[in-house]
């Protein structure tokens, strides 16, 4: 059996991948090239935004894509593939371009994050790895930035790889975790993978495995003098624990020249028991103790806490932070937007009866719009071969109201996506996890409205449309509606 760092993760894809490309092989369309936009439908939580991650795992996938002897063996196994396409599969590597919005951007629903430029099968045969990264690290780091806002500037840590779907969840997790606004991880191959600050203070067993909890906190300050941080809900919080604690303070740590960093309280009222330990270690001169709390924690159960007047200095985050529990799925899809017929692109668009699957045809581009301030005031699609110019007022389609005509004045614009792969060819020089929480961090302070971070009716960031882009759609939905009609007649 292959060990965890020797896997080849390329046939991470649903099988229908396989099966869909073998027919574009079998029937001579394989060097056809299509446009695919990922994007999704709705923001977790009924947020007003979402933060775009894991473009890094999206990358590493493409460069490392190949089938080795195995893969080809297991995949002939079924029975379904020709010779001729298990050894084209043999010599296959990805071919395409693809765009991409920087990671970490603030994106909205129904723009495309990603674009994928490509012969049929490559772009075939990502949809699945670039959809489950998207899915996962958007979701797990745009809950965290709920969960930093709601902490309001007190520190947020993610405690929650025993808690996450697999060891790739917790790692990842916490790299999205990151991203999105925590100061650092529990996780230690996360922080050595990413360059993420570790941290860890003690286990109820460490306190349990002690003839006494003054022994065990004793014995861990001892190891730990100059980061001792007690856990005090062993047994009793405020006759036991905190106690103890004061005690260690005084007769190990301060005759060693050493302070008490904090206290941890891990179940109970924490909002209740913050306060009362809040009042005990500034009596016992412990003014500069920090309070930090865990337990089932998350940007609601925090605002609730502080709003009661919790005395907490910082909050470690677990299972409701690496699950999104409250929003478990992030929907994002990937959908063909065009096929190259002699030379061009022609658009494609998907027709449903629910208005919110309906797609937005053709090769795009989309651009930010701010205003005179550096405020982003909406997103802009237009087609990928229109010159958008601000320079005097432009005039733009809403389209939920598309009667209205609309205008942007005094604005400036910037194209969102950014090439990552040219001709298969990597482009893009990847950003630290560092970099890429900064980068979120500027955006949500600098450019992104107030209202549209608020949890409870967050303003509706607009995607606008310019009038060819709108035109282009409104036409290829009159004609499937006609061939629809024409159809049901016959």
């Amino acid at each position: 059996m292959k060990q965890f760092h020797e896997r080849n993760l390329s046939m991470v894809m649903d099988f229908y991948e396989m099966t869909m490309s073998n027919g574009y092989f079998q029937d001579q369309d394989k060097d056809t090239k299509v446009a695919f936009d990922v994007f999704y439908r709705k923001n977790p939580d009924n947020g007003g935004f979402s933060i775009f991650c894991g473009l890094e795992q999206i990358v590493e996938y493409i460069e490392n894509l190949h089938f080795d002897r195995e893969d080809i063996d297991y995949l002939r196994s079924q029975g379904l593939f020709g010779e001729e396409f298990l050894q084209y599969l043999t010599d296959f590597h990805f071919k395409g371009d693809l765009y991409a919005f920087p990671e970490g951007t603030i994106m909205y629903p129904n723009e495309p994050i990603i674009t994928v430029i490509a012969p049929l099968i490559d772009a075939q045969l990502i949809e699945t790895a670039i959809l489950l990264e998207v899915n996962h690290q958007s979701l797990i780091a745009t809950k965290t930035r709920r969960i930093v806002r709601a902490a309001d500037g007190r520190a947020v840590s993610d405690f929650g790889a025993r808690r996450a779907h697999n060891m790739d969840a917790a790692v990842y997790g916490a790299r999205a975790a990151y991203i999105g606004g925590a100061v650092g991880t529990a996780t230690v191959l996360a922080g050595k993978m990413f360059g993420i600050p570790i941290s860890g203070t003690m286990a109820h067993s460490w306190i349990m495995y002690y003839k006494d909890e003054y022994t065990a906190f004793k014995k861990y300050a001892e190891n730990y003098p100059d980061s001792t941080v007690l856990l005090v809900d062993t047994y009793d919080v405020l006759k036991s624990g905190v106690p103890n604690a004061i005690r260690v303070a005084r007769e190990v740590l301060e005759p060693m020249g050493k302070r008490l960093k904090g206290i941890r309280i891990d179940s109970g009222d924490l909002a209740y028991l913050s306060k009362k330990v809040r009042k005990a270690l500034d009596a016992a001169g412990l003014q500069d103790c920090r309070i930090v709390v865990s337990n089932s924690l998350d940007e609601y159960t925090i605002t609730s806490i502080l709003a009661q007047g919790g005395r907490i200095d910082s909050f470690g985050v677990g299972e409701r932070l690496i699950t999104s529990k409250s929003d478990p799925v992030f929907g994002a899809v990937y959908k063909i937007a065009a096929v190259e017929e002699k030379g061009e692109f022609v658009p494609r668009i998907k027709v449903s009866e629910n208005e919110e699957k309906i797609t937005n045809p053709g090769l795009k581009t989309v651009y930010r719009v701010y205003d005179e301030n550096s405020k982003a005031i909406a997103d802009l699609i237009a087609l990928a071969n229109e010159k958008v110019d601000f320079a005097a007022p432009y005039q733009y389609v809403d389209p939920k109201k598309p009667w209205k005509r609309r205008f942007f004045e005094n604005c400036t614009v910037k194209a969102l996506q950014i090439p990552v792969f040219q001709e298969g060819r990597l482009v893009y020089d990847l950003p630290s996890a560092r970099e890429i929480a900064d980068y979120v961090k500027r955006q949500l302070e600098e450019e992104i409205w107030e209202e549209e971070q608020r949890f409870e009716n967050p303003h509706t960031h607009y995607l606008d449309m310019t009038p060819r882009m709108y035109e282009v759609k409104m036409s290829m939905l009159n004609d499937s509606r006609e061939s629809s009609e024409l159809t049901q007649r016959r």
